[in-house]
């Protein structure tokens, strides 16, 4: 199949309103390839079109895409072609490597049309936004396989790669999904949570019984063991047994043959409190664990134990088998309760240890691997800060023709000037990406790169964002998590953003 047609397709899904108007069109689109009798181009499309690279990733980022050759004419890659060039590119390493990478890169762009040039971007950016992420996906391999959606999604939830189920179902039919089984050194997808406003939303949301845990400030990660063999995974399906041995020797020590567990790794300090995100997340970016800082383990659920598979019992009978295999020491801190009050200080002892909240979770739901199910909830302190924006990027994919990323500076009273604290494109509506197109172009004050418009800093923004982690990219040696915008303040000037000196106070105390 034409990479042309992959193309076409993701923009006819991205002009699409309706959810069945995407599912039908990718269903089509499936078939079609899976007349072809390549199951690996059925995985591919299906990846590609949830916005992922088979690969994963491939060290192409926005600063290789900024800059690309004139498209050709004549469509002429195929799915096939494009998925080995990624991994040619992808395997590139050592002295060099970025020219080599830059060269292949551009090879491909040279060998793609418009449409397709804009596709590739899209997806190699991770900006592809044609609607069809795993919801709407897992609908469209169940319509052109003719299986019911929820054996599909059950069978996704065991792989824990819906792609690699869509070339199944399309290949084999409804019998090819019993071969997905839950298995100890073959990841599943983790369950996900939803999010709450506060204790009070979540014992509601949950029926008036909750069972609230610490949400450490750690790594989760997804213990399998299989007799003296044991995997340890990322949230992301990660291998990453290697760099974890203390997690390795903790599982080996526990009562079991066979075992599938959540967990939550972190590096502590003396006094049990937890280091900064960053130590325990260098420990997963170490091929070779090395003199480093060790890691703790806390395990929250158990999926598999000895030959029974536990995803379909109650929380609490899942807890009530995890109670009887693991240390307490080594178990998360829980309450269950019906109390507000009661949650609430389970809340606060849990923030004041210097963790990022509770997770509250319904005593009787199951585990919905893969899935953001209504049994989960989160509820975290949010933090905002109110910054000035310093630059704007021009957008890509569905945000061509606007002033998309911005950068964040916090005010120096020092120093005169800002301090640069990251970049951010969430929680931005049409109307805002609108707004902000036409006020940036005021404030642009001719500095550019072609793709960063540098801007007087006049604009204050709300920010939203998870915590203050250090950073070597940014000349205040902080970032903020996971920042999102909240509104435009035309209420507040520049000097009455918020200081470093505030963010620096939030990053001394963990927060």
């Amino acid at each position: 199949m034409l990479l042309a047609e992959v193309a076409a397709a993701s923009a006819e899904i991205a002009s699409a309103s309706a959810r069945r108007a995407k599912t039908g069109r990718l269903a089509e689109l499936l078939n079609r390839i899976a007349a072809e009798g390549d199951a690996r181009l059925i995985a591919v499309t299906a990846s590609w079109l949830s916005g992922e690279l088979p690969q994963r990733q491939i060290g192409v980022g926005w600063a290789a895409l900024r800059t690309l050759p004139p498209p050709t004419d004549v469509a002429t890659l195929t799915v096939a072609d494009v998925d080995a060039r990624f991994s040619r590119i992808g395997a590139v390493a050592g002295k060099g490597s970025r020219t080599v990478r830059a060269d292949l890169v551009r090879d491909l762009f040279e060998t793609a049309t418009g449409p397709e040039q804009v596709f590739l971007r899209r997806l190699l950016s991770g900006e592809l936004r044609q609607g069809a992420l795993t919801g709407v996906m897992t609908d469209a391999v169940a319509e052109a396989a003719g299986i019911p959606a929820a054996e599909v999604r059950r069978a996704a939830m065991l792989a824990g790669a819906l792609p690699t189920v869509a070339a199944a179902a399309l290949g084999g039919g409804r019998p090819a999904l019993t071969e997905f089984r839950l298995r100890a050194g073959q990841p599943v997808g983790p369950m996900l949570a939803q999010t709450a406003t506060g204790v009070d939303d979540a014992i509601q949301r949950l029926g008036g019984t909750a069972i609230f845990e610490a949400k450490l400030d750690g790594a989760r990660v997804q213990i399998h063991r299989a007799g003296s063999e044991v995997s340890v995974y990322t949230r992301s399906l990660d291998d990453v047994t290697a760099r974890l041995p203390e997690i390795v020797a903790a599982t080996l020590a526990l009562p079991a043959t066979d075992l599938i567990a959540d967990a939550e790794a972190i590096a502590l300090r003396p006094d049990s409190r937890p280091q900064r995100f960053q130590v325990t997340a260098a420990r997963f970016g170490r091929k070779h664990p090395g003199d480093v800082e060790p890691l703790s383990v806390f395990f929250f659920d158990l999926l598999h134990l000895d030959g029974n598979d536990l995803l379909d019992l109650p929380t609490r009978d899942r807890l009530t088998a995890l109670d009887a295999l693991v240390p307490a020491a080594q178990r998360v801190d829980r309450l269950l309760t019906t109390d507000t009050a009661a949650a609430q200080g389970f809340l606060d002892r849990t923030l004041a240890a210097g963790h990022e909240g509770v997770m509250a979770k319904s005593p009787s739901a199951p585990y919905e691997a893969g899935r953001r199910g209504s049994g989960w909830l989160k509820v975290k302190p949010v933090h905002t800060l109110d910054l000035v924006v310093l630059a704007v990027e021009r957008g890509s994919g569905r945000r061509t023709g606007t002033l998309s990323n911005i950068h964040l500076g916090a005010r120096d009273p020092a120093g005169g000037g800002f301090v640069m604290l990251g970049k951010t494109f969430k929680g931005m509506t049409d109307a805002m990406l609108a707004w902000q197109t036409e006020r940036f172009t005021e404030l642009a004050d001719g500095a550019t790169d072609g793709y960063v418009v540098r801007l007087r800093p006049e604009q204050v923004v709300e920010i939203a964002f998870d915590g203050v982690q250090g950073s070597t990219r940014y000349p205040g040696g902080m970032a903020l998590r996971f920042a999102r915008v909240v509104r435009y303040r035309d209420d507040k000037s520049p000097a009455e953003a918020d200081t470093v000196d505030t963010v620096r106070a939030l990053y001394e105390r963990g927060g």
